[in-house]
């Protein structure tokens, strides 16, 4: 099945910040579009802002004169849902309530034809359980678009239970017809973006509950070594705590209180104490002219150290491999010793320096943790961790030789995981293990997360750089201290490793 044609009228419902953007991404792809709302005036008033963006885009010359001059004559609000009659498509953004979106769609039905395509742009209710009130519950799919709709290219094209496969792909092809990049995904807790997301936030609230570091030194390591565009405390302040949670809440809840989605307790008083982000003028940090120049506390950074005149590398360092090269153009004397699976640095002092692990410093007598980079050459910051047992001398020593290779270097407590390395390893099991369910492909839970959240790198994509086992060992070392079941490596993942393993000849 193809997509709609461009004569057939499209509806929003609801026209709040996501309507008005669905709308405009209808209205600029060539629909005649109808605007609802159960306010009154409210359509019209949306009407008025979309042709006023329109208006920004012919000033910036994103769009000619003519086209909006078009579009706008495409545009039309309506006074009740029996304008909606003659649609070929409903999309629905409205208040996140099951019943509210229930009702809606009962009402729809007894409008609109039994071949007009019904959507909803829900982010955490059930596609099944809204279309489970409709008379013809084939013809209903989730259509998520991400805020700001008009900008962000993905959409979730969300199969319920009942959804027939013909509608899911008009769907589908509707919005690559749109210009958007769908990928389609099963009727399940977050769809794939809200559901792989989860860790990204709740470890470095986990790390800064555990007084590993404050939220500052958090958001610079996810940024400066792991590559993600904004840190998790940043990201949420600019989402809104109170939606962020609620999301969350919504995923944990859906998943019968899996211990892997608990809510934050810190992000929970946050959110009681009105501290909502951006919107309220201070969330993690403050916005006092709620401005993208609010200022926030410095991250922590290490004092300058002396690099150290030489490091034996025992073994290759596995996914930390590049920092050999670094190292030696940095002027500093590598002596390589020949050991069986050894992926760490041996210091003068006879410190040893080695990449996150999932285990912790006191565990061990003199060791210095450095955090997972995505890329240690053009990673402007490095974490370390150590335990209060840690000679100074190789605590100094570590921060000197990542100083020598260009970076600062934030010490953090003795956090097992640290920071970047424990999120990475449970993005990965989260994304094996929803392609083991049927959510989703490989290759659409990558574009998910790339164009979804702006990961520097889909899921799979960082599991084939740094090894297929590599997320399921650190998370086995987690589990061991901290077998609640939150680090538990999915069987899913356990599989995925073994299959690979098995392919490459490894017994």
């Amino acid at each position: 099945m193809t997509a709609l044609d461009l004569s057939s009228p499209v509806a929003v419902v609801g026209t709040g910040t996501m309507g008005q953007g669905i709308a405009q991404v209808a209205l600029v792809a060539g629909h005649p579009v109808l605007l609802y709302d159960a306010v009154p005036g409210r359509a019209r008033e949306a009407a008025d802002r979309t042709v006023a963006r329109l208006d920004r885009l012919v000033a910036k010359e994103r769009l000619t004169a003519a086209d909006r001059d078009a579009a706008r004559a495409r545009l039309r609000p309506v006074d009740d849902l029996a304008g909606l009659a003659d649609c070929a498509l409903v999309v629905e953004a409205v208040l996140e309530r099951l019943d509210v979106k229930q009702e809606l769609f009962r009402a729809l039905e007894d409008v609109v034809g039994d071949d007009c395509l019904l959507a909803t742009n829900t982010s955490s209710l059930s596609v099944t359980a809204i279309g489970g009130a409709l008379r013809v519950p084939g013809r209903f799919v989730g259509l998520h678009f991400f805020n700001p709709a008009p900008l962000l290219p993905l959409v979730e094209v969300v199969s319920g239970f009942a959804t027939e496969v013909a509608h899911a792909t008009r769907a589908y092809e509707t919005a690559r017809a749109w210009g958007k990049t769908p990928v389609a995904c099963a009727d399940t807790p977050g769809f794939i973006v809200n559901r792989v997301a989860r860790p990204f936030y709740a470890e470095a609230f986990a790390v800064y509950e555990s007084q590993g570091a404050d939220p500052a030194t958090i958001d610079a390591v996810l940024r400066e070594s792991g590559g993600f565009r904004m840190g998790a405390f940043e990201l949420t302040d600019l989402i809104g705590q109170d939606v962020n949670e609620s999301v969350t809440h919504s995923v944990w809840r859906a998943f019968f209180q899996d211990v892997r989605f608990t809510p934050s307790l810190a992000q929970r008083r946050l959110v009681e104490s009105g501290r909502l982000g951006r919107k309220s003028g201070r969330g993690w940090y403050e916005y006092s002219d709620r401005t993208d120049g609010a200022g926030r506390p410095e991250p922590h950074t290490a004092e300058p150290a002396a690099a150290p005149a030489y490091v034996v590398a025992e073994g290759d360092l596995g996914p930390a491999s590049d920092l050999l090269a670094l190292i030696r153009e940095a002027g500093i004397q590598v002596r390589a010793e020949d050991e069986d699976n050894g992926t760490r640095l041996v210091l003068p002092g006879g410190g040893q320096l080695v990449l996150a692990d999932g285990q912790t410093s006191v565990e061990f007598r003199d060791v210095v943790y450095f955090d997972l980079a995505l890329d240690y050459r053009e990673a402007g910051r490095i974490a370390l961790s150590h335990s209060q047992d840690t000679s100074p001398r190789t605590v100094a020593e570590a921060t000197g030789l990542f100083q020598a290779l260009g970076k600062k270097v934030s010490v953090i407590g003795d956090v097992p995981g640290m920071i970047v390395a424990r999120t990475v390893a449970r993005i990965i099991d989260l994304a094996v293990e929803a392609v083991a369910k049927g959510v989703a492909t490989e290759e659409d839970v990558d574009t998910a997360m790339r164009l979804g959240v702006n990961y520097p790198l889909g899921p799979f994509e960082w599991s084939r750089r740094l090894g297929r086992g590599w997320a399921g060992s650190l998370l086995e070392e987690l589990h061991e201290i901290d077998p609640s079941g939150r680090y538990a490596p999915s069987l899913a993942l356990y599989r995925y490793a073994c299959a690979t393993d098995k392919r490459e000849g490894t017994p």
